[in-house]
């Protein structure tokens, strides 16, 4: 998966492609995401009150900034996703080099000097909060262009 696909995947897709396939086979195990399996059920509250979910309004876009404050929340490093590509790559486990964000350039047609990397940084980051909203991410009002 590409770069971007992670990070888009991991925002507005929290629990992630293993767990979300195993609930759809109907394995899940007895973690917080059953809840979220159950909502057909008539549990209409029920995915509102999880706190992985809470991110998540009535018309299906997620919250980008509550799902990544919930992250930085339970992470032990002081992580500034709301400025920081660095940062948010690390917040979301992924790898936040200079040639992981050479590479996340590349894959955002970056046109700028890549061995410029605080403004590739600033660019980077711009872009991947541009590409949350467009995949349907609900994005603070601050972080737009």
């Amino acid at each position: 998966m590409s770069l971007i696909g992670s990070i888009v995947s991991k925002i507005l897709h929290p629990f992630g492609s293993s767990e979300a396939q195993a609930a759809e086979a109907g394995t899940s195990s007895s973690k917080p995401s059953e809840t979220q399996a159950q909502p057909s059920s008539g549990g209409g509250s029920a995915p509102a009150s999880t706190p992985t979910s809470g991110g998540t309004s009535s018309g299906g876009s997620v919250d980008v900034e509550a799902v990544l404050n919930d992250l930085a929340a339970k992470n032990p490093q002081k992580l500034n996703w709301r400025t920081s590509i660095v940062d948010l790559m690390k917040l979301l486990d992924l790898d936040s080099s200079l040639h992981a964000r050479q590479q996340l350039a590349d894959e955002l047609h970056y046109t700028g000097d890549k061995n410029d990397s605080a403004s590739m940084n600033v660019w980077l980051h711009k872009q991947v909060i541009k590409k949350l909203e467009e995949n349907g991410g609900k994005v603070p009002a601050d972080l737009k262009d």
